[in-house]
């Protein structure tokens, strides 16, 4: 196994330089949902997919800050039903197997063979799976805050774990649910998000995106990202992610990435890790370390699970750097 551990780095490498797309539009799913995607970068350069956390969240300007953009094509798009992709917060036809069609659909319309794939959190749940169903399209991996969408991560975080070292936070999350409910955390969630009432969806939605906002950094609730406090992306945000847990990630059975992983043991992959991510505990990269010991694991020592902590940027940049090369 090789593993690397960067807890103090003097000479972290920091975000390139902004970029703005050289291409964007919207692409045709044969359904009701319509993908926004976006290229930046050379196009000439190395292809490289990036796919967003939640499920539920967006592509933002700063994920193409990852990349040098001399060297790499950078491809993004927002998943089903959140950003810019329409319509929102929908959750028809919106599972993991929608989403790996998607990207398939999407790297046919880009023309391109084969790809290096970054995602991080739910972002590598579905590079992951992606990457297990096509890894004859996939160059390379590189992996952030490892999420393998097993029962006992969702249990961490919704149920009983996560709220013994942000008990504030989780104050904040049981307030919307009944004392009756609670023992079932993403069922009560799931039903309130999918409520008629608005008012009764948004307070819900706001409170289940406020706790993942309020314990992404090591900071806690104080560095909580603005957005995840407003309705107009929590809505999106929440309703889908609960949709997606409450279904197990649509996967046919708990495990089943670790269980699959033999089939992309050949892909040149780096995974960066917070020491202290509460959101998706070291538990899933060491697992997945584990049963793939050919991946380059780094341990940032000082990092939770934000990809804006210096640590992981560090970690990142390297690891993009290392695969332009490959």
């Amino acid at each position: 196994m090789r593993m690397t551990i960067f807890a103090d780095q003097p000479d972290r490498r920091t975000l390139y330089p902004e970029i703005e797309p050289f291409a964007s539009g919207f692409m045709a799913t044969g359904t009701a949902h319509e993908i926004y995607y976006e290229e930046s970068g050379s196009p000439e350069g190395k292809p490289v997919l990036v796919l967003h956390g939640g499920p539920g969240g967006a592509v933002n300007p700063t994920m193409r800050r990852y990349f040098d953009p001399a060297r790499y094509r950078i491809i993004m798009f927002d998943q089903r039903g959140c950003g810019q992709s329409r319509p929102n917060a929908s959750l028809e036809n919106n599972t993991t197997w929608d989403l790996i069609e998607d990207i398939e659909r999407l790297r046919e319309r880009c023309g391109v063979d084969k790809w290096s794939v970054f995602g991080g959190s739910w972002g590598s749940t579905l590079s992951l799976a992606y990457a297990i169903t096509h890894p004859e399209r996939v160059e390379s991996l590189i992996l952030r805050g490892i999420f393998l969408l097993t029962k006992k991560e969702l249990h961490w975080f919704y149920q009983d774990g996560a709220s013994m070292i942000f008990p504030d936070a989780w104050e904040a999350f049981l307030k919307p649910i009944p004392e009756a409910e609670r023992g079932d955390l993403m069922a009560a969630y799931h039903k309130r998000l999918v409520s008629d009432d608005v008012a009764v969806r948004n307070e819900a939605a706001v409170a289940w995106s406020s706790w993942e906002g309020d314990t992404v950094s090591v900071e806690g609730p104080a560095a909580r990202p603005e957005k995840f406090a407003e309705p107009e992306f929590a809505v999106a945000f929440a309703r889908i992610e609960c949709h997606y847990f409450t279904n197990g990630g649509f996967f046919p059975q708990d495990g089943w990435i670790l269980n699959n992983v033999e089939r992309i043991r050949h892909i040149p992959t780096w995974i960066a890790q917070g020491r202290f991510d509460v959101v998706t505990p070291m538990s899933g990269a060491w697992a997945l370390h584990r049963a793939f010991p050919e991946a380059k694991l780094d341990v940032v020592g000082d990092a939770g699970h934000a990809s804006s902590e210096p640590g992981i940027v560090d970690s990142l940049i390297r690891a993009t750097d290392w695969a332009a090369g490959l």
